[in-house]
């Protein structure tokens, strides 16, 4: 498609604008396209919000150009504050989990995206859409949750970092809207987060950090509720 026109660009795909109803979404290092498409049209069935996938082939994804701007986007300028944010995503979290398995493997697996934080979630005007399904596969919701808080505490505990503060205070907030069995697989999400090609060679030496963040989160509020303060 010589007449796309370049729109976005992320860690591994650039995505090009065909038309005013199309994008293109190009991954750099190839692939096969057709499990994320599968995935997302099974979702889209179910009522899950996602764009439309028009066509699938080789490393190139065809799909619904969404309006809006992501909920990074609408953070930073203001448009949403980050208790709002985290309150979307726990809700996008928990519609996710509460679908049937598409492959069907074991009765208590859900469908799992392992990559949905705020630069993944278009504010649009049907509401917020999830973007990037290339991660998707199938386990235990409690690790979807866990790699999301795994991402934004690695924001939060990098002191340099602009958004540092506001991932903060969207971290927490996100940690007391979902469930509690989150640290039970917090090194297994951090297994795969510390495996992912994309991320730099600082991303991942702030992992232990941003596990430690979590961990004391989450055994702080547990704590609290045993006491009943």
């Amino acid at each position: 498609m010589t007449d796309a026109v370049p729109l976005a660009s992320g860690r591994d795909a650039d995505v090009f604008a065909i038309d005013d109803r199309r994008v293109l979404r190009r991954y750099r290092h190839g692939g096969d396209v057709a499990a994320e498409a599968a995935v997302m049209a099974y979702v889209a069935g179910l009522g899950f919000p996602v764009p439309t996938v028009h066509q699938a082939r080789g490393a190139d994804l065809v799909m619904e150009r969404l309006d809006g701007r992501t909920m990074l986007s609408a953070l930073l300028a203001g448009e949403v504050d980050a208790v709002e944010a985290a309150t979307c995503l726990a809700d996008l979290q928990h519609r996710l989990h509460a679908l049937p398995p598409r492959l069907g493997e074991r009765d208590d697996a859900r469908i799992l995206h392992l990559d949905l934080h705020p630069d993944n979630v278009m504010l649009t005007s049907r509401g917020p859409v999830v973007i990037d399904w290339r991660n998707s596969t199938e386990g235990p919701a409690e690790l979807d949750v866990a790699l999301s808080a795994v991402i934004l505490a690695q924001v939060a505990v990098e002191e340099d970092h602009h958004l540092a503060p506001p991932a903060a205070t969207l971290l927490a907030a996100f940690l007391d809207r979902v469930g509690v069995g989150l640290l039970t697989v917090l090194d297994s999400a951090l297994a795969i987060r510390r495996n992912d090609p994309a991320l730099t060679g600082r991303e991942r030496e702030l992992l232990g950090a941003a596990a430690a963040l979590i961990t004391g989160h989450r055994s702080g509020r547990e704590t609290t509720s045993v006491d009943g303060v």
